[in-house]
């Protein structure tokens, strides 16, 4: 369980890494791309933090999120400069594609379908009696 500690670093770094990516993105031109910082969590020491971001469209996000790795201390000392009056060390980025929305998008389509397992019960494994 989170502390309130870790809960307010995760949120201040989620804030101004928002501000530092979407930057980069209007600063640089790219069009059609949208990458948003939908969750961050710190470790308990405060050594890690997990960023875990939204790339739409989803075809590019592996590209996108090699990018953000083979940048990551520009992106970090960025991040440094913000928040250096609230934090005493940044904590190490990792950063993850957050697959969640897909998640949820295939069990709302396999509920909505023909493979809607409540409706048609040959579709679940039968128990096999041992």
């Amino acid at each position: 369980m989170e502390t309130n500690r870790q809960k307010k670093i995760g949120g201040v770094i989620q804030k101004d890494l928002v501000d530092i990516l979407q930057g980069e993105i209007r600063k640089n031109g790219i069009s059609n791309l949208v990458i948003s910082v939908s969750k961050v969590t710190v470790t308990t020491d405060l050594g890690v933090a997990r960023v875990y971001l939204s790339v739409f469209p989803q075809e590019k996000a592996p590209e996108i999120l090699e990018s953000i790795k083979s940048n990551m201390y520009l992106i970090k000392h960025d991040l440094s400069q913000r928040v250096r009056l609230q934090l005493r060390k940044v904590p190490n980025l990792a950063f993850y594609i957050d697959d969640s929305l897909d998640y949820i998008e295939k069990i709302d389509n396999a509920l909505t379908g023909k493979e809607n397992p409540i409706e048609n019960r040959d579709l679940l494994e039968k128990r096999k009696k041992i």
